[in-house]
């Protein structure tokens, strides 16, 4: 039952449910139905008085007119009645008309508030299109200098601002590539050749070996950073893929990698065709992210089941791993940059967190979902949906 403090709280909410386009089409209908109504009382009152003028008040009308069996006949009537008689008449059809005022006046209430609103339209247009590749447009609203056109040029100087900040974000993931891949790469370069040397003593070897270690992790480190970047930002590329050939470039790539010796897990696939359009080296690290975690995080001699087709309307590549056991509230946390399991940050040595934080900014970029869930018996199974092409 409504009590009288909701029935007053739903109508104090009432103006925020209502659309602007309707609520302007209500002020401008009830403003056109308000003159229509005050000029048809105005009309009434002159009518009035009208009558009052050529119809005195209180006086008698005589009606002769002529009757075949009757001869001459006389009839007299009130002015009094006969006025209001008329106005009666003129009160009906006055309201007659004043319900066709009332559609009209919506309808040009509708007209109006649409046409107030159209620049508006053109603003949220313009801001639907924005993307990192399309910040170069402007609206450039045209007009009187008034609260929309100026609303369109604030709008315009900051699409010029986050122009000039995705430029300079640009520009610093391209020094920062260059700046620290360069002495990375002297590091390992030196250690190489420094462990190559006959003479160097044990010590002195299992300290370079731990040096060049710990110098491919930053090197891995970096690259997921950059990548990372790389994948947040739009996609510049748009190629038709195919997901089953891009996973079959990247099991290939791991089979070679792994130099003849057999891998610890046993891997099923089960690929058929699945076309997408997007960047397909972006593409490539995120399939390869999938397959190298389930890889990494698994039990001796397990399984990975790596598939790809058509799913649900979409494009899909779906990994899945025995493992360990993952609690289900720990699943979407692990998509985080830096998150490992039961947030273990010290032992690093199977990678630097970034896998599955790669693999959410690679598929958002290419407008798809990701969902991961814990499989039962322990490890994960990812899913992720793209549009086809």
């Amino acid at each position: 039952m409504t009590t009288p403090g909701t029935l007053i709280s739903d109508l104090r909410q009432l103006p925020r449910r209502v659309s602007v386009r309707m609520r302007l089409t209500l002020l401008y209908g009830s403003l056109f139905f308000f003159a229509g109504v005050l000029l048809m009382v105005v009309t009434y009152v002159f009518v009035g008085q009208s009558f009052s003028a050529v119809l005195p008040p209180g006086e008698d009308l005589t009606y002769r007119g002529f009757d075949p069996k009757h001869g001459f006949t006389a009839e007299t009537v009130k002015v009094d009645a006969i006025r209001e008689t008329m106005l009666a008449q003129l009160v009906k059809r006055m309201l007659f008309a004043l319900g066709g005022v009332g559609v009209l006046a919506l309808f040009l209430g509708y007209v109006v508030a649409d046409r107030a609103l159209a620049p508006l339209q053109n603003i949220t247009s313009a801001a639907r299109r924005l993307s990192e590749s399309t910040l170069h447009e402007r609206i450039a609203l045209e007009g009187p200098e008034d609260e929309i056109k100026e609303l369109a040029d604030t709008f315009d100087a900051m699409l010029e601002r986050l122009s000039e900040a995705f430029d300079s974000q640009r520009r610093f993931v391209g020094n920062a590539s260059h700046e620290l891949r360069t002495p990375l790469a002297i590091n390992r370069t030196l250690l190489e050749v420094a462990l190559t040397d006959p003479e160097v003593s044990p010590d002195l070897l299992t300290v370079g070996r731990t040096l060049l270690a710990n110098n491919a992790r930053h090197e891995r480190l970096i690259e997921g950073l950059l990548l990372l970047a790389r994948s947040e930002r739009e996609l510049t590329t748009h190629t038709v893929v195919d997901l089953k050939e891009v996973t079959e470039t990247v099991l290939d790539s791991m089979r070679k990698r792994a130099d003849g010796n057999p891998l610890e897990v046993v891997l099923h696939t089960e690929l058929t065709s699945a076309v997408t359009t997007g960047d397909p080296v972006l593409l490539e690290h995120l399939v390869a992210n999938l397959v190298e975690n389930a890889f990494k995080h698994n039990v001796e001699n397990g399984e990975v089941y790596v598939r790809t087709g058509e799913l649900d309307g979409f494009a899909a590549c779906q990994v899945e791993n025995t493992g360990p056991t993952i609690p289900a509230y720990e699943v979407d946390r692990l998509f985080e940059p830096f998150r490992r399991l039961n947030s273990d940050r010290i032992e690093s040595a199977k990678g630097a967190g970034l896998g599955l934080s790669i693999v959410r900014s690679v598929v958002t970029a290419h407008r798809g979902t990701v969902v991961a869930s814990p499989r039962q018996g322990g490890g994960l199974v990812i899913t992720v949906r793209l549009p086809l092409q």
